[in-house]
């Protein structure tokens, strides 16, 4: 089952050895200290939707954030969404993430959750996040954002990418959520790995919550749109 699959490599990420930059930190949900929880909700998720050896296409983010996948290990849910939309009772944690309201509410217009997961594996190009200390404590910190620690990832990055497809996802084409730097590093990597025949971007849920909040339902379209030959079983 590509859920076996999956889980085997989703519950045990490791930067070590790879040396990360003095002063940021490792956002790692699956050893903090809600791990039992995180590992819990992650291996119902992967159970409950990918219990089968379908080919799905990929989605990927940027890396996790302290308030969606830093909270429930799954990829641009909070646990708000894990409870009322994917129905995984989450235990001793709480977080809103405005990322993960515009994703659910995409999941919905996509035809749910069931639908949705059962033609997309959405996950992140660095599946573990980063943080470094602001004003008010620590803030999140995207793999890109620093040059050192972009460099030191991305032997990582690259492995990961090539077990994620080995795991049973298509290779015809690829989502990459965030149609700036994310896409361009990731374009960058592509050409040199030739994983994916296709790079198919779509503006980050963040971006469009907080400077595009009006053209909400547009955005949900176009991801919608995007999707539809995914459902068909063709080319994206």
């Amino acid at each position: 089952m590509i859920a076996d699959r999956l889980l085997q490599h989703a519950l045990s990420f490791s930067f070590k050895g790879l040396g990360i930059p003095e002063g940021v930190g490792v956002l790692d949900p699956f050893n903090g200290p809600k791990a039992k929880e995180v590992r819990r909700i992650v291996t119902l998720f992967h159970r409950k939707y990918y219990n089968d050896d379908r080919q799905r296409v990929l989605m990927l983010g940027i890396n996790p954030g302290r308030l969606g996948a830093g909270s429930t290990g799954l990829p641009f849910t909070d646990t708000k969404r894990c409870e009322g939309d994917l129905h995984i009772p989450v235990n001793g944690l709480h977080t809103h993430e405005p990322s993960s309201d515009f994703f659910y509410r995409m999941i919905r217009a996509a035809g749910g959750p069931e639908a949705f997961y059962s033609k997309v594996y959405v996950h992140a190009v660095c599946p573990l996040g980063f943080v470094k200390h602001g004003p008010k404590g620590p803030i999140n910190l995207n793999y890109y954002d620093d040059k050192a620690l972009e460099e030191a990832v991305t032997p990582f990055v690259e492995n990961w990418l090539r077990t994620l497809v080995a795991c049973g996802m298509r290779t015809d084409a690829v989502f990459c959520i965030g149609t700036g730097k994310n896409a361009a590093y990731f374009t960058k990597l592509n050409d040199r790995l030739g994983l994916f025949k296709r790079i198919v971007p779509l503006e980050h849920p963040r971006f469009v919550m907080q400077y595009k909040a009006k053209q909400l339902d547009a955005y949900i379209q176009k991801y919608v749109s995007a999707l539809a030959p995914v459902a068909q079983g063709a080319r994206p």
